[in-house]
């Protein structure tokens, strides 16, 4: 069965994505604007308590995943152990070399003092700035993730489907591909057809809501699209009952 996440930045994306039948969340923050950053303890806390397994994004700050400064990698592994305090069940990370290729050493640094056994580990979309997923994917195996985000290196995982498929043969069992980037309703069924673990979505919309001069000149605030979440759930399970 290929397993559905969503996305989600508060308790209403959250309740949402287990309304549809999401197995878990990524629970992240500004997700529009930077592609994600880590949550607040606060709001991990609250989204735990709805009951879906929540997933915390660590990610210090936006732009690319090379990690030289020695202050981002310990801010990173004290959220990490927060975040798993906090309830989370599992972890997305993710960190390059400067040659982009899986940084294993500052992932270990990342997890330092974290209960890995107890826990899921996601290596993000870092690995679509990776040339050789192939070689990434024994890496991420080494390391002990237990699944990698990927559009298979593509814009959106519609032009990325040849690569997936590919990653899926590589990973053969051993590591859980879940696709993510641009999925749209109606790529539910192709993705599924070439043996991905898992899809991946924030599904969202925009809700009016104008900050004033106060508020970074923003007008609205994303959320989970329930309705749009609803049908992806829906053509997922359609797609699994026609085989």
């Amino acid at each position: 069965m290929t397993a559905l996440e969503f996305a989600v930045q508060d308790v209403a994306g959250a309740v949402g994505a287990r309304r549809v039948g999401a197995e878990r969340v990524e629970l992240c923050a500004a997700l529009g604007s930077t592609g994600g950053l880590t949550p607040s303890i606060g709001m991990i806390e609250a989204v735990v308590s709805t009951g879906i397994p929540v997933h915390a994004l660590i990610r210090c700050r936006a732009g690319g995943f090379v990690y030289s400064e020695a202050e981002e990698i310990a801010v990173m592994n004290a959220d990490a152990k927060a975040a798993v305090s906090a309830g989370a069940a599992g972890l997305v990370v993710g960190a390059l070399t400067p040659a982009h290729r899986v940084d294993l050493d500052a992932l270990e640094r990342i997890l330092d003092g974290v209960p890995v056994d107890s826990i899921e580990l996601t290596f993000h979309r870092a690995i679509d700035q990776i040339g050789d997923r192939s070689a990434a994917i024994d890496r991420l195996i080494a390391a002990g993730m237990t699944r990698v985000l990927s559009s298979g290196g593509a814009t959106c995982c519609a032009a990325g489907l040849d690569e997936l498929a590919a990653m899926v043969d590589q990973a053969a069992g051993r590591l859980q591909i879940m696709a993510g980037g641009g999925i749209t309703v109606a790529d539910i069924p192709a993705l599924r057809r070439i043996g991905v673990d898992a899809v991946h979505l924030s599904a969202r919309r925009v809700v009016a809501d104008d900050g004033g001069p106060g508020g970074g000149g923003t007008t609205g605030h994303e959320q989970l699209d329930e309705n749009l979440a609803a049908a992806v759930a829906t053509r997922l399970r359609d797609a699994a009952s026609a085989g």
